[in-house]
């Protein structure tokens, strides 16, 4: 497994990454977030997941946010934004792998600890969040639950 920046070349193959159909309210298609990650490319850090030559999925981390501004300007954050596993590959440790990354690359910029959101429904990625170490702040974004991992 390995992580590749999304380029001229490979970009297709992100497009047709496609979560299973019961996962489409959890996290947004890739081609919303390739253009979010245009639009905030100071702090959007896009990558594709392969295997080999396959792409099994993509994953966008967020690096260096001020969460918000108005309450702490101090209070600046890193996590995963997007995660999104190809339907016929999931359950084959790729996400870990990806939320690993994401934890190494924020390690290596300095940070202390990962963010993520996600949606607190049945059938949702909360149970593989917490697996992997991540705790509830508290808080939520746009009524999803936010989580923290220290590294």
């Amino acid at each position: 497994m390995r992580l590749e920046i999304v380029t001229p070349e490979n970009y297709d193959a992100a497009f047709d990454v496609k979560v299973r159909p019961d996962q489409e309210d959890l996290v947004a298609p890739v081609v919303k977030s390739l253009a979010e990650a245009y639009v905030h490319r100071e702090h959007a850090w896009p990558r594709l997941i392969y295997d080999g030559d396959r792409v099994v999925g993509f994953l966008m981390a967020f690096l260096d946010v001020a969460w918000d501004p108005a309450r702490d300007p101090e209070d600046r954050r890193s996590g995963l934004w997007r995660l999104n596993i190809a339907a016929d590959a999931q359950g084959r440790g790729y996400g870990r792998f990806a939320v690993e990354a994401v934890c190494q690359e924020v390690r290596a910029r300095g940070g202390p600890r990962v963010y993520v959101s996600y949606e607190p429904r049945a059938g949702g990625p909360e149970k593989f969040y917490l697996k992997l170490g991540f705790r509830p702040t508290g808080e939520q974004i746009a009524g999803q639950t936010v989580a923290v991992r220290d590294l």
